[in-house]
């Protein structure tokens, strides 16, 4: 099957978004699918405003469409709900063309912590952009209720798969810092609610790998945290390893890959009780999930690696691509 994916995330960011889509894109390969990826390097763009990192496509439906017509797909996916995402949204309507799209992101959240723009009118914006869909694709059965609590349809699975051959216990970086280790992986911004992480009264050391808008603030304010910027490939798998207990913060996020990657590398996890860790999490035993994230981080440590393990493999790569390619595949008939 010929398929394209089109989305505003896309290399160089570093985000679960990315990692789901070009692993998802790699694996379509392998089977023997055509995957091509429309993205924001297609076109001029901008970076986007508090968040310079991201690259918004100054795009219109017909330069989008342009480069449908050329690649000649089968099907369609619009992944995610930005510049790209609507003009191909308008191009495929305006021909009748069918697409699915899929839910990533708790923007109606985001722009509620950063603006003071009510959940509610961010979801009328996004339904709406969905509704255009053959079908929606969600991760997690927290996701498909709240969706359909905000009036979506036309809702489809789409689990989400971790790398567990390359996320795997193993050699561990060399971190000499007091322990217990405890390890934060992803943006550091407002929506991903680091601060409680940074405040939590916990021995040992708080070790932060990653980069955002917020890190210079955090770095003064709390001097005692040690923030290692980004990491990749093998060293970032290597830092997961240096963990003793991996700490999610957020309450907003839909899934929460950088979880399943601790735990592929044997760390349990400590968050909170919400959408999130509960479906990645759940009542698996490879993590904790409390009101007092100390409390969860004190008592995640002592879980043993295997069980953490455990929980990582059962969500394979192997049922997410064939997940994505029966939705695909549904409206290519």
């Amino acid at each position: 099957m010929r398929l394209i994916i089109i989305s505003d995330a896309w290399f160089p960011q570093v985000n679960g978004v990315v990692r789901t889509l070009s692993t998802t894109r790699e694996r379509l390969i392998d089977l023997g699918h055509e995957v091509e990826v429309i993205a924001p390097d297609r076109f001029r763009n901008v970076p986007c405003p508090t968040y310079p990192d991201i690259r918004l496509a100054m795009c219109t439906p017909r330069r989008v469409g342009t480069l449908i017509e050329k690649y000649g797909p089968e099907a369609v996916h619009i992944a995610t709900e930005g510049p790209l995402g609507w003009a191909a949204r308008s191009w495929l309507r305006r021909r009748g063309i069918p697409f699915t799209t899929s839910f990533h992101t708790m923007f109606p959240a985001y722009l509620k912590l950063r603006f003071g723009l009510p959940e509610s009118w961010s979801f009328s914006a996004i339904r709406r952009f969905h509704s255009a869909a053959h079908a929606t694709m969600y991760s997690t059965p927290t996701l498909r209720a709240l969706l359909e609590a905000h009036g979506f349809q036309n809702l489809v699975r789409w689990v989400r798969g971790v790398d567990t051959e390359f996320f795997c216990p193993g050699t561990a970086a060399q971190l000499n810092l007091p322990r217990p280790l405890q390890m934060y992986v992803g943006r550091i911004a407002v929506e991903k609610n680091i601060e409680d992480f940074l405040r939590a009264k916990t021995p040992g050391t708080k070790v932060l790998v990653g980069d955002g808008p917020q890190r210079a603030q955090f770095e003064r304010r709390y001097p005692d945290a040690v923030f290692l910027g980004e990491k990749h490939g093998e060293e970032l798998v290597r830092h997961y390893r240096a963990a003793d207990v991996f700490v999610f913060p957020s309450r907003t996020d839909t899934l929460g890959l950088v979880m399943l990657e601790a735990m592929a590398c044997g760390v349990p996890v400590a968050a909170y009780p919400v959408r999130g860790p509960s479906d990645v999490v759940g009542n698996s035993r490879a993590g904790v999930l409390q009101d007092e994230l100390a409390v969860a981080i004190e008592q995640a440590i002592d879980i043993h690696p295997d069980v953490c393990r455990s929980r990582a493999l059962e969500h394979s790569w192997n049922q997410s691509v064939r997940e994505f390619a029966d939705n695909m595949i549904q409206i290519s008939m």
